[in-house]
């Protein structure tokens, strides 16, 4: 067997190997119509507002699989931070009051809901509720 044939046998078999794991990481990020999965279940957490990105309106941060967001009239919003189109984390602008997917440019409303595709599913919207005036919970 010659160095070139070798590397070739080894470098195959790798392959072989690599795969399944390959896959399996796949499929478990992702539903089985190759969406993304949905957001977190069972949310309830709190977040000081008084530092951050949060300080300001229109500023925004991901926490817990969540993207808490301030909207320019000072409201906040929570949705799950993963594109249900491949799972890339969804930045938000305010200026629209939307959310966007920075990979293929799907766009979500304020309160998670499709508005251009690729993702055909919705993010999962979370309650936001004012426990104090530096700090908010956020909560399935």
């Amino acid at each position: 067997m010659d160095r070139k044939e070798f590397f070739s046998k080894v470098g195959f078999g790798a392959a072989l190997l690599l795969v399944p794991s390959c896959i399996g990481g796949l499929t478990s990020s992702c539903s089985s119509d190759g969406n993304a999965s949905n957001g977190p279940s069972n949310v309830d957490f709190t977040v000081d507002t008084n530092t951050g990105a949060l300080v300001n309106n229109g500023g925004y941060m991901v926490q817990n699989g969540i993207i808490i967001a301030r909207t320019l009239t000072g409201t906040f919003l929570a949705v799950s931070s993963a594109c249900t189109h491949e799972g890339t984390t969804v930045n938000y602008s305010a200026p629209g009051n939307e959310f966007i997917c920075p990979n293929h440019n799907a766009k979500f409303s304020s309160t998670g809901v499709v508005t251009r595709g690729p993702a055909n599913r919705n993010l999962t919207q979370y309650q936001v509720e004012i426990i104090s005036p530096t700090r908010i919970r956020v909560f399935s």
